[in-house]
């Protein structure tokens, strides 16, 4: 039976025939100069179908703000032309494939970053706890005003180094703590210029970034993903409903035509506080990301608690014809998810401890389906 998760959408310049998206997810599987692997190619190209939107991994728009180890980049030619040939996989399976650009700002230790300066952020505010090498947080350097512009026209030329990889389009990282998201939340921004204080000021950078990007490849060519609720990275904003309800419909406004909104779910496990079981469960009960839905009239991707509740998927689908449905996890231990989803089929079991970095173990080695006569089913 036909439902709206299989439902054809047009994104931007493709025309998906189904609505399940792949999340962007940090694997740490690049090589030590920050290239795609063959590996990487593999991956992609087992999780591409035909008319399906593939959204790459969180990948570094230079390596001056830091770049964490294995962790890939589209700065340099040996990249772009490493990531022509996960492009073409995915291609080559009917599969639309679009490239998340990160700025980790703050998040970035300084033992990354060229000379081991210190990172940058919006204001010289560290994150709480523990790094991913299991030092304590860096205290970033608040950038200078002429720094912010430059950074722009940085995501700027990664989406056109995208565009000759030949990726259909490109996803703004602007969520969970990282530089973009650092800007927006009041927890991460106390400046005084015209980049912190009210939610206009607070969110320039991210519409001028959107504004970098789409005069660079153009609006139908380019997403954004946002998190209103994460945590993730000591991320809290005291108006939630009226900043990203802000950045939504200036979008709307100034790039009606974008490819995409995609919008963290605040259900999602990024979840974190002092009581991140009793504070997510609030956060289920009270929020929710339709507004936002409401002020965007394209086509609107939502993230997040898909892969402990699957089938609440297909009932999300329905609510609007403009919806489509990222999975994470779940699309990691099954590569034929799409083809799981639309028969019913049972899901492979995620190994959390095979997610960052390693070989094929928890990569490409999940199998596909198999049939009672135990035939695979690959398509």
């Amino acid at each position: 039976m036909a439902t709206a998760l299989f439902m054809p959408i047009k994104v931007g310049t493709s025309l998906l025939s189904h609505r399940v998206v792949h999340s962007p997810m940090t694997r740490l599987r690049a090589d030590s100069e920050h290239a795609p692997s063959p590996l990487m190619a593999e991956y992609y190209e087992q999780r591409a179908s035909e008319g399906g939107l593939i959204i790459v991994e969180g990948t570094f728009i230079n390596e001056e703000n830091g770049i964490f180890p294995f962790a890939p980049g589209i700065y340099n030619d040996k990249q772009i032309e490493a990531w022509k040939v996960v492009t073409k996989a995915v291609h080559n399976k009917g599969g639309i494939i679009y490239l998340q650009l990160c700025h980790p700002g703050r998040a970035a230790p300084s033992i990354f970053i060229p000379g081991k300066r210190a990172p940058v952020s919006s204001s010289a505010i560290s994150i709480n706890g523990k790094n991913a090498i299991g030092a304590t947080y860096d205290v970033p350097r608040a950038l200078e005003v002429e720094e912010i512009s430059k950074i722009s026209q940085a995501f700027a030329q990664a989406a056109k180094n995208s565009i000759s990889a030949g990726f259909d389009g490109v996803e703004i990282h602007g969520s969970n703590g990282f530089l973009i998201d650092q800007f927006i939340n009041t927890s991460s921004n106390t400046r005084t210029d015209q980049y912190g204080g009210s939610i206009e000021n607070r969110t320039r950078f991210a519409l001028e970034v959107v504004e970098s990007v789409t005069k660079a490849i153009g609006d139908d060519r380019t997403g954004i993903r946002l998190s209103p609720w994460s945590g993730y990275q000591d991320m809290k904003d005291d108006t939630p409903y009226k900043t990203w309800g802000y950045i939504s419909s200036k979008i709307q406004e100034r790039y009606p035509k974008m490819a995409y909104l995609h919008f963290i779910e605040p259900r999602d496990d990024y979840i974190s506080g002092p009581n991140p079981g009793v504070d997510r469960m609030k956060i289920i009960e009270n929020d929710t990301i339709e507004p936002f839905r409401k002020a965007w009239k394209g086509p609107f991707i939502t993230s997040g608690g898909y892969t402990t509740t699957p089938k609440r998927a297909f009932e999300t689908a329905e609510q609007s014809n403009n919806i489509l449905v990222s999975f994470g996890r779940s699309f990691v231990a099954n590569p034929d998810l799409v083809l799981r989803l639309k028969n019913d089929w049972p899901l492979n079991k995620y190994d959390r401890s095979t997610f960052y970095g390693g070989d094929s173990t928890g990569y490409t080695d999940y199998s596909f389906y198999k049939s009672d006569t135990d035939n695979d089913i690959t398509n």
